[in-house]
């Protein structure tokens, strides 16, 4: 059965004076971008295959990368890395989530009139959320195999339909194929596991032209230690809850501009920061993934990059979880200043802390303030309260001599060198003060408390300048930290928070000494990347209106992650963990947007700045289906005039506000 997926995305066709450069039909990439939204490789010619790529998709109790290619005559190539973060191992760490590989065929099982299938050649492959691919074989039977997580349950999917597409009548022979592997007992936290591979509807089945048969596989596993058995999945039901979770993403939150990619590898983003939440015994966690990072949560993956997209989503599992993590990381406030883990795993039962203090504290009250004000939700607000102070007194008592804050190292933990004190931390806790004084008023909080906070961010701004503020390479920007005389990728960090002392020469350095074709290099001269600085920097750039330098880059940077050879999301890093799809990368790519083209800043529960950046092309842009400030609304930019004039209006059910200013300016809604 094939899902096309209902996209809000209005403006994919409506406006056609891009340059051919980023259309969606562009001939340079090997993915094409489609009108429901999807990506397809079509071309199998010479120079196309052989050719593999990977890519993870997770549930609440599953997830599995996928190993796939074509081969050099044109047959589909698989292998599955199921990963099970519940199923706990020996010694349980950080990385203590059953993983195994599975390579079944379940074409190859397969008869036709009583010989195999013959020789396959892939006519397309299609991601939307699910990996479909559709074959053809010598025998005249087209194959469409459909691979995608249980949304709820512990098992990986595979629908397989055979249609006879020649002019006679074929018999499709399938055996029956079940499999079970118990792990050693030795091995687990609860003993043995147990992993069922199971094919139904096996059996004889005689097809007229045009007809078809399908065939379910499952790879589950369970723990009989934990009272766990098998399960017995209806695929067509976990397929249509499949597609619910990607239309919801899809429908929710929803960039619509003038260019195609740049908005479908925002609606791709969504799905895969949303998807990887894993329901561990210690709540909903989200988790980074990448076959190494699951049943944990982290201070920048989770509690700065990802969580405080969730409301603006509205996606109850990722509120659910984003609230939890940080309720996670409050157990750990104490009175001797001791500092924060920077990760909480095996189900919330242990900590990791193995790099020090990375600037967790900072990270954590940066993200949970912005988090507060979007959910706009005043219990949960006071649940937070308590961790964000503790923080922010956290942060104070680190201040050096010099007024900025002291860690052991980032959250590149020792990759690269980051001194006593570097530019990431301070700029997290100045973001932080900010929010903070903004939740506090909404909480009834002492104004001399908020004005403490106040006074702080001045004072921090001026020194993060004298302290980190240097000529480096050539360019009037930051050092990364006191005496590092080589660029870094985190210089852009001061301008998500509105510092752009240095904008000129910051920019001209990211974007002239650091950039690739894969975004930035973390160290100038290295050939190291990672892409939440890159993500950073675009959101930064935009933040400080260099509009048409970040929408540049933003195209380049979205047209190599959808439609080149690694795809469809924002990676993790190159070379450590061969480009993983770490899911909380994803968000940061969302937040490009929503914090930096469109420019919003939470300043209450119903309240919010908006500093939009329309390019030059454009005429209009919108945020569609925002859920964010308790309410469900529009943003819509649209060009007032020729004399540099937007109008910026919000619209929702029985409340609209419109405004106009120069295109600079900055816009204040409540609703």
């Amino acid at each position: 059965m094939f899902f096309k997926i209902k996209i809000v995305f209005n403006a994919f066709i409506a406006f056609l004076t891009i340059s051919s450069v980023f259309s969606a039909d562009d001939s340079s990439s090997r993915w094409k971008l489609q009108d429901d939204g999807s990506i397809v490789w079509n071309d199998f010619s010479n120079g196309m295959v052989p050719h593999k790529d990977h890519i993870e998709a997770s549930g609440e109790q599953v997830s599995t990368v996928l190993r796939y290619g074509v081969d050099e005559k044109g047959a589909f190539e698989l292998e599955r890395s199921i990963v099970w973060p519940m199923l706990r191992t020996i010694p349980n760490n950080t990385h203590a989530s059953l993983t195994v590989r599975f390579a079944v065929d379940i074409p190859s099982l397969a008869q036709a009139d009583g010989k195999n299938l013959g020789a396959e050649r892939v006519q397309s492959i299609q991601l939307n959320g699910f990996l479909t691919v559709a074959s053809e074989y010598d025998s005249g039977v087209r194959v469409t195999r459909r691979i995608f997580p249980s949304t709820t349950g512990p098992f990986v999917c595979e629908r397989v339909t055979m249609e006879n597409i020649s002019d006679k009548d074929i018999v499709i022979f399938m055996p029956e194929y079940r499999n079970v592997t118990k792990t050693e007992a030795s091995r687990g936290v609860n003993g043995s596991y147990t992993l069922v591979e199971k094919l139904t509807n096996a059996g004889q089945t005689a097809l007229k032209p045009k007809e078809s048969v399908c065939y379910d596989f499952t790879i589950q596993g369970f723990s009989e230690g934990k009272d766990e058995s098998e399960l017995a999945p209806d695929l067509n039901a976990e397929e249509l809850a499949r597609a619910a979770f990607v239309d919801e993403m899809w429908n929710n939150l929803v960039v619509e501009t003038p260019e195609p990619i740049l908005n479908a590898t925002f609606a791709f983003a969504k799905i895969r920061a949303s998807e990887s939440i894993y329901r561990t015994a210690g709540g909903l966690m989200h988790g980074p993934g990448g076959e190494s990072y699951y049943a944990a949560i982290w201070a920048n993956d989770q509690a700065e990059y990802v969580n405080p997209f969730f409301p603006f989503l509205g996606y109850k599992t990722g509120n659910e979880s984003a609230l939890n993590s940080y309720l996670h990381f409050a157990r750990f406030m104490n009175d001797e200043h001791k500092p924060i883990p920077s990760s909480i795993i095996a189900e919330g039962i242990d900590i990791w802390n193995g790099a020090g203090d990375r600037g967790d504290a900072a990270m954590i009250a940066y993200g949970a303030a912005r988090y507060a004000l979007v959910r706009s939700d005043e219990s949960e607000a006071r649940r937070l309260w308590p961790l964000i102070v503790w923080c922010l007194d956290y942060c104070k008592y680190k201040l050096n001599d010099s007024g900025v804050v002291e860690s052991n190292c980032d959250e590149l933990e020792g990759r690269f060198p980051a001194g006593t004190a570097n530019l990431c931390t301070s700029t997290l806790y100045y973001d932080a003060l900010i929010s903070a004084g903004y939740l506090g008023k909404e909480l009834g909080i002492d104004s001399k408390q908020l004005d403490g906070y106040a006074r702080d961010a001045a004072e921090l701004r001026v020194n993060i300048d004298k302290y980190f503020g240097a000529n480096v390479g050539g360019f009037d920007t930051y050092q990364y930290f006191d005496g590092c005389k080589k660029l870094r990728s985190w210089i852009c960090v001061p301008f998500i928070a509105g510092i752009d002392e240095r904008k000129e020469g910051t920019i001209g350095a990211l974007f002239t000494k650091l950039w690739t074709k894969d975004g930035l290099l973390t160290e100038e001269g290295s050939k190291t990347f990672w892409d939440r600085s890159t993500l950073y920097a675009l959101r930064g750039v935009f933040a400080v209106g260099a509009t048409e330098q970040a929408l540049e880059h933003l195209r380049l940077y979205s047209k190599t992650r959808l439609l080149g050879e690694h795809v469809p999301y924002p990676i993790e890093a190159w070379p450590e963990g061969s480009q993983r799809h770490l899911s909380a990368e994803s968000g940061l790519y969302c937040r490009v947007y929503v914090e930096g083209l469109f420019g919003i800043r939470p300043t209450g529960f119903r309240s919010f700045d908006v500093k939009p950046r329309l390019p030059q092309e454009w005429n209009s842009m919108a945020l569609r289906n925002i859920r964010g400030f308790g309410k469900t609304f529009d943003l819509i930019v649209e060009r007032s005039d020729e004399n540099g004039n937007i109008t910026v209006t919000v619209s929702g059910d029985g409340f609209m506000s419109s405004s106009t200013a120069p295109e600079d300016a900055s816009f204040s809604f409540s609703l």
